[in-house]
Formats: structure tokens, C-alpha cells, sequence
């Protein structure tokens, strides 16, 4: 389904963003943004607890989106929340109390997909995507790293190092001087020494920065003629004078140039030792700035699934072919599991529906764990999908994959604590009788079969004479009755005398 208007809310380490984008064929045209200097990175104590100050202050900006955002269909907005929101312990309580503030759900993305998300915006704000750029986004938390051309990201990677974490790791007071910059340039230095090599070799025509502190430096170097004369965007003369100035002031309140936001103040001199290293580190003499960043990548990602284009689907396709996943026999599954949604569903029946497309790629993936070992293999499966870069999925997205693939066979209260949603039970019910049924991994026709929710459980009608003749799935259904016992659950197993096929 196309939407006019669709909505991107990035819940960064020092900023939350809205962005609200009017569709017109393929392209996103901005219409309204709203932005709040939340810093969350700031509220992040040595224990990796969010403190209450920056939860509230994160809060309230949502419950100011969510205003902004009411009558959109939860299908036309996407909010992503990055590195503070990765690394919190206290995360999953306050994302609780955010997606009830904000009134859609909220997505914490790995720093990879991160990444792709930004390259995704920045390619599309470009005037030539065609040529090769290393794209740098310096977060609160986190730095992304991007090569790419056409659109396609060849190098992804993110960094943990942001404006915020450095300014509090290196200036917590607000003092500057030599020694302090050239201890948070040097460790930044460190972090870059892991993907350097890897970069220069991979090569680019053009360097990019993007998002706030990309654009703090450059509007101050460009607003006070830091850099040299003809020079727009960051240059290597211009860092160095803007260093200079820094030292000299001593205190980054002390700091009185042209452009200088209040908001920016405080994370000024974290940002700036961090891209003085990337200037270090890649050799560079200048830097471009991009007004595309996560949001509008976020936006057009959003657009890409509404048209089809889902990334979710390329990675799906990918994974079987890297893990040699037998495709006849997930078609098998994912047609009976599909079947069964149906009918407990029959809104699932649309294949575009949410849990549709959770339950046919769940039906993909659920063996790419026998390329591991076939003992166990579901657990090898869930491992992977829990834990590998998926473009385009969420965390969210992949624990829910893995819950489903964990649980289509053997015992079900391993994850009992950790399925909450009784939606995914119904996904897991439908994948484990598709499995079941598919045991003997051939094309030999299963007859037709009735479900349907039965109480706090479910009723299966099989055609009592194809039942009789399948001692061994008669019995595996016996099994499957304990299991779901053992959730408190019933399952209960309709003998019909007429008999059907298919």
C-alpha cells in the first residue's frame, strides 16, 4: 500500500529527529522536520544505565513527534533508535515507555545497518551518486563509515565514538586544550587503525560528511572564512584553524564565532577531534557536506518496502544462498505454514501483511543453521539470525526471527520467558505444524487439514484414513500436544471420516 505522506523519527545519541516526506513517484520530498537536542549519550552512566534526566528528556520529545505524527497509518512511519539505545541495559524499559509516547513502535538498529541507512540517505541527496564516496557520519555514540556508488555500499562499518562520548570521555568540564584534543585524537586514531587499510584499499572520489557535526564544522568554517579562499565544505586548513581558535579560547563557552548553536556547544570539541582524526587517517584535504543522512535513508527505505523493493527481501535471498538452504523444501514450509496462518488469520492472507512476511521468511531461514551442524541445527539457525548483519532487518526484527526459528522444533518452554507477544505464539504454532507435517522432505501430498483456535489452544482436523496410514506423524502430533501442554496450552487433533487430498 502507497502512502502521500511518510514519516522517518531517528532517536540518535545526541539528537532526535523527525522527518515527514510527501511521495511523488519514486521520490521523497521533504515537507516538515522537527528536531530536539535530547543528549541522550550524556545520560549514559558508567554502568550503561540511562540516567532519569535524559529519559525524560527523550520522552518528552516523542510525546511532541507523536502529536505531530497523529492520523499516520503505523505502516507509513519508521523510528529507529541507534548507539545509546544499542548499548543501555535499562533500554527495553525505556523504549516501553518511548513507543507509548510516541504511539508507533520504535526499531534499535545494529550500527552496520546504521550505516546503510545513512548511505541510503546521502546518495539520494547527492547531485552525482555515480562516483564513489567515503561517506563519514559522526553520531553521539557512533561514527559510520560508508564507501558506495549507485547507490550500493560496498564498506560498512560503525565505529564506537561519537561528539558526545568523546566530549564527556575528554572535555567533561568544557576545557580544551593540546593535550587534552591530542588524547581524544589519538584515540580515535586507534579506532580508525581497525578499518583503514580495508578503506584506502577500496578507494574513493569524494569524500562526505553528514548529520550534525559534520555541519556544525562546516558552517563555522564557512561563516568565519576558515577555510581557504574558493574552499567550501570541511578542508584540512580549515580544521587546523578551527582547532587553533579552539585552544586559544581554552573553554568551548569561551568560543565567540559566527554560527556557533547553543547546542553544539557542548559537544564541539568531541566532534571536532574525531573528524581531525578521520582527516589523519584517510589522508584527506577536504570534506563535502550532505543533507541526507539516516532520517531521509530511513525514508526511502520506507519507500523501497512500500514499492516492493523490500532490502529485508535481498537479505532473505542472500542468506539461502550463502548457508545452501534446501529451497524446495522451505517453499514446502513456508506454503503449509502460510496455509495454516490463513486460516487462524484470514487477514494473513494477504502476503503483504506483516506477519505473513515474518512467517514465509522465518520459513526461508529456519534450516540455515544445518550448513553449521544438523545436530541441533534449529539453535545454530536462531544464533545466526539473532546475531548476524541483516540489511534491513532491526533487532527487533531479528529476535523475532529467531524466537520463531528457534521454537519450530523440540521443546517449547526454552523460550517461554522470552516470547511475550501471543502473536508470535500463533507464527510458531503455524511453522512447527508445517515442519511437522513436511518431515519426510518430499513432495508427497499432505491431505488438506482444518485449524482453528480452540480455547487457549488450537484443534487440527486431519482425515481420519490418511491419519491411520502415518503411524509416524500421528505419533509426532502426540508429541506436539505435550509440548503445548507444557505452555498451559491445548492442542487437540479432529479425525474427519471424509476424507479430502490435495
Amino acid at each position: 500500500m502507497a502512502y502521500d505522506l511518510i514519516a522517518a523519527v531517528d532517536l540518535g545519541s545526541n539528537s532526535f529527529r523527525l522527518q515527514v516526506g510527501r511521495v511523488v513517484g519514486n521520490q521523497i520530498y521533504p515537507l516538515d522536520g522537527l528536531k530536539e537536542s535530547v543528549r541522550l549519550a550524556a545520560g549514559l552512566l558508567a554502568d550503561k544505565m540511562l540516567d532519569g534526566p535524559s529519559q525524560l528528556r527523550g520522552l518528552e520529545a516523542l510525546a511532541r513527534f507523536g502529536e505531530r505524527l497523529r492520523g499516520f497509518k503505523p505502516e507509513a512511519v519508521r523510528a529507529v533508535a541507534t548507539n545509546t539505545l544499542r548499548v543501555a541495559k535499562n533500554a527495553r524499559h525505556f523504549l516501553a515507555q518511548a513507543e507509548a509516547a510516541l504511539g508507533f513502535p520504535i526499531e534499535v538498529i545494529a550500527g552496520r545497518e546504521e550505516a546503510r541507512l545513512i548511505y541510503l540517505g546521502v546518495a539520494h541527496a547527492l547531485p552525482d551518486p555515480r562516483t564513489r564516496q567515503l561517506v563519514v557520519d559522526i553520531g553521539g555514540g557512533s561514527t559510520e563509515f560508508i564507501v558506495g556508488s549507485n547507490f550500493r555500499p560496498q564498506q560498512l562499518e560503525s565505529l564506537y565514538m561519537g561528539c558526545v562520548s568523546f566530549s564527556l570521555r575528554f572535555f567533561p568540564d568544557g576545557k580544551v586544550d593540546k593535550k587534552r584534543f591530542r588524547e581524544a585524537e589519538l584515540a580515535a586514531l586507534t579506532e580508525l587503525e581497525t578499518i583503514g587499510r580495508s578503506y584506502r584499499d577500496c578507494g574513493w572520489d569524494e569524500a562526505v560528511g553528514s548529520s550534525g557535526t559534520a555541519k556544525a564544522i562546516t558552517d563555522l568554517l564557512e561563516l568565519n572564512r576558515l577555510n581557504p579562499a574558493g574552499m567550501t565544505g570541511i578542508t584540512r586548513d580549515g580544521l587546523e584553524k578551527l582547532r587553533a581558535l579552539l585552544f586559544k579560547a581554552g573553554h568551548t563557552a569561551h568560543l565567540a564565532l559566527e554560527g556557533m548553536r547553543p547546542d553544539r556547544i557542548p559537544v564541539l570539541p568531541g566532534g571536532l577531534a574525531i573528524m581531525s582524526a578521520v582527516f589523519r587517517e584517510f589522508a584527506l584535504e577536504r570534506m563535502v557536506f550532505s543533507e541526507g543522512a539516516l532520517r531521509l535513508g530511513v525514508l526511502y527505505d520506507l519507500l523501497g518496502r512500500s514499492h516492493h523493493d523490500d532490502m529485508r527481501e535481498a537479505t532473505v535471498g542472500l542468506f539461502m544462498q550463502r548457508y545452501g538452504v534446501d529451497r524446495r523444501q522451505a517453499a514446502r514450509v513456508g506454503q503449509m505454514a502460510l496455509n495454516l496462518l490463513g486460516q487462524l488469520d484470514p487477514a494473513c492472507r494477504d502476503t503483504d501483511h506483516a506477519d505473513s512476511r515474518f512467517l514465509a521468511w522465518a520459513a526461508r531461514l529456519h534450516e540455515i543453521g544445518v550448513s553449521v551442524a544438523h545436530a541441533s541445527y534449529h539453535k545454530h539457525s536462531a544464533y545466526i539470525l539473532a546475531n548476524a548483519d541483516m540489511p534491513g532487518f532491526s533487532r527487533r526484527d531479528q529476535v523475532r526471527l529467531s524466537h520463531l526459528v528457534l521454537a519450530h522444533r523440540g521443546k517449547l518452554e526454552r523460550i517461554e520467558g522470552e516470547v511475550l507477544d501471543p502473536r508470535e505464539w500463533l507464527l510458531i504454532f503455524c511453522l512447527r505444524i508445517a515442519a511437522l507435517l513436511h518431515r519426510s522432505r518430499s513432495d508427497v501430498r499432505v491431505p488438506v487439514l482444518d485449524v482453528r483456535i480452540h480455547g487457549n489452544g488450537y484443534a487440527l482436523g486431519f482425515d481420519a484414513h490418511w491419519l491411520a496410514e502415518s503411524p509416524l506423524t500421528a505419533a509426532a502430533l502426540d508429541d506436539e500436544r505435550s509440548h503445548w501442554s507444557s505452555l498451559g496450552m491445548a492442542l487437540s487433533v479432529v479425525e474427519r471420516r471424509a476424507p479430502s487430498a490435495r
